[in-house]
């Protein structure tokens, strides 16, 4: 067994489209025309768009923020991914995840690289999405929080 996490990536036009939205890809390869694989190290966070459509409009849409796991650590199955990793986000529905497309972007626009966010935001955003509430925003204070409390934990 490998250390790594490939995320099988398709694309079919108006039909399928699987992307990563933010990740530190460790390699990329190319199946076919409408199929690629990704791969991830241990411990890297990603995220991971669904999208699902018949001939009359949006069937499902889907994203989750993911953390991959080591050989012989628990994980959770999520399909495309293989062996799996650890769930930090599940959001469900187009409404759902263009409100986490936009927490995204919030991150990104005050120059922080989402792959660095904590892992407890994540999981807070999910917690308070799927309350139907609104997430606390990732400031820059709890970012340097976060990357300080991380050089004191093992």
């Amino acid at each position: 067994m490998s250390n790594l996490t490939d995320v099988e990536l398709v694309w079919l036009k108006k039909r399928i489209e699987n992307y990563i939205r933010f990740g530190k890809v460790a390699s990329n390869r190319n199946i076919d025309r409408s199929r690629r694989v990704v791969t991830f190290t241990p411990g890297c966070v990603f995220a991971f768009v669904r999208w699902t459509a018949s001939d009359f409009g949006t069937v499902a849409s889907r994203i989750d923020i993911l953390r991959t796991v080591a050989i012989g650590k628990r994980c959770s199955t999520i399909a495309y991914v293989r062996p799996g990793a650890d769930i930090l986000l599940t959001a469900i529905g187009w409404p759902n995840v263009d409100k986490v497309l936009k927490i995204i972007d919030t991150i990104e626009a005050i120059g922080i690289d989402p792959v660095d966010v904590s892992p407890d935001y994540w999981r807070h955003a999910h917690s308070r999405l799927a309350a139907r509430e609104a997430p606390r925003p990732y400031t820059r204070q709890r970012h340097e929080a976060w990357l300080l409390r991380r050089k004191i934990e093992p």
